[in-house]
């Protein structure tokens, strides 16, 4: 059963909102239950105070226990003054609201925190690969899922690189897990390419993600936002976990996707604030991608991204960004590589092809961030000085095969 409403047309109002949550989570589910809550970090939009301050006024009255965790996946750990500001929060109104509460950090990085569940066999990953993948993975996820009774999945529906869209069980993987089969789930959508994958509901990795799921013994119920900006949903669905997310994906489909009747030869994407590094301000890349013309150039713009990966920038030094064919015809050299990683690096690639030892890629892609020429050229990628871009110089020039893209890197564009 799912609880909710949106529509492509209309936004909602906090009313509305705070009347699907209580409608959605009625106090007889709530009642003397120790409840974690699941959260983006600061790289996904929401009204995310919102959403905080309702279920604790929702949830609190009658939960035993309330916490918060903020799924990172492998993002950086958060410092507590960060998590509240995330959530909206300060030390005083914390103490109002959720005084006995605690806002966590998934460390992913620290394996002691990690619990396996299962794991998928050789023949359950080939049938969810169509053959690509013939072998199996160990499924873990943080250990302290297992203090609670109820998981509350709480973030936003956007088209997905990796998965199709995020949200719903991406929470879960690798939200707040790790190890291998977040790996696995990385590399396989970008062998499925993002092109396959990014904006289609039902891909590889989403049902490797429902199946990982399935050992999850802690009951959820999930929150799933359609997000029409930073303060406003269109859409919100409270219930199981796969309707709740497949209803908010469907509403994603109508709002989230621009549709373009030819290519652009050049396509300026300026990266969110929120991107602050390329690790994830390669979305520019995966959602403007489809409409750059073949030989066309795409430029990811932002002065304010500095670094390539805190997390992962030594791994990807090393390997440098490259096609998917460039990797899988010499995968021995890659082995200590993490999935991830090679999947990133594809990713921001894009499409190409890779043969007698040359590798072709489709677009042109070029950096015009504060990460200098020389690391550019290392790993691959082509650079322009950002101050010699001004983004005005591109506006309202797409008769003459030239989009400009303001705050890219959640809209996916697609020709029609």
């Amino acid at each position: 059963m799912v609880t909710g409403y949106g529509s492509p047309k209309k936004v909602l109002a906090k009313q509305e909102i705070k009347d699907v949550l209580a409608k959605g989570l009625p106090a007889d589910i709530l009642t003397d239950k120790r409840v974690l809550v699941l959260t983006p970090d600061t790289t996904r939009t929401c009204p995310l105070p919102l959403m905080i301050k309702a279920l604790a006024r929702i949830v609190a009255p009658h939960a035993a226990k309330l916490d918060f965790m903020v799924a990172l996946g492998t993002h950086p750990p958060m410092d507590s003054n960060d998590i509240l500001t995330l959530y909206g929060l300060t030390p005083e109104t914390k103490a109002q609201l959720l005084p006995d509460s605690r806002l966590l950090n998934h460390r992913w990085d620290l394996p002691d925190t990690l619990k396996v569940i299962g794991r998928l066999d050789a023949d359950e990953v080939a049938e969810i690969s169509g053959g690509v993948f013939h072998q199996g993975v160990d499924v873990s996820i943080n250990g302290r899922i297992f203090d609670y009774d109820l998981i509350l999945i709480l973030g936003p529906v956007f088209p997905h690189e990796v998965a199709g869209f995020s949200g719903g069980d991406k929470y879960l993987f690798p939200g707040i897990a790790g190890g291998k089969f977040l790996h696995f789930t990385h590399w396989l959508g970008a062998v499925v390419t993002n092109w396959d994958t990014i904006g289609i509901k039902f891909t590889p990795v989403r049902e490797a993600l429902t199946r990982a799921a399935k050992l999850v013994p802690v009951p959820r119920i999930c929150i799933s936002m359609v997000v029409r900006s930073k303060s406003e949903l269109a859409g919100l669905y409270v219930g199981d976990t796969l309707e709740s997310w497949s209803a908010a994906a469907g509403l994603s489909e109508q709002i989230h996707i621009v549709y373009k009747d030819k290519p652009f030869h050049t396509v300026l994407g300026t990266a969110s604030p929120m991107y602050d590094e390329l690790w994830v301000a390669g979305k520019v890349m995966y959602k403007l991608e489809p409409v750059v013309a073949e030989g066309g150039s795409l430029i990811i713009y932002g002065k304010h991204i500095r670094h390539v990966s805190r997390t992962w920038g030594d791994q990807i030094a090393r390997v440098g960004y490259h096609t998917r064919d460039y990797f899988l015809t010499r995968m021995e050299r890659f082995e200590d590589i993490p999935g991830g990683v090679l999947a990133h690096s594809t990713h921001v690639r894009g499409l190409g092809k890779y043969e007698n030892g040359v590798e072709n890629p489709r677009i042109k892609l070029f950096l015009a961030t504060s990460i200098s020429k020389r690391e550019c050229n290392a790993i691959n990628l082509e650079y322009i000085d950002p101050d010699t871009i001004n983004p005005d110089d591109y506006k309202n020039r797409e008769k003459d095969g030239i989009l400009l893209v303001e705050h890219a890197g959640e809209i996916l564009h697609r020709l029609r």
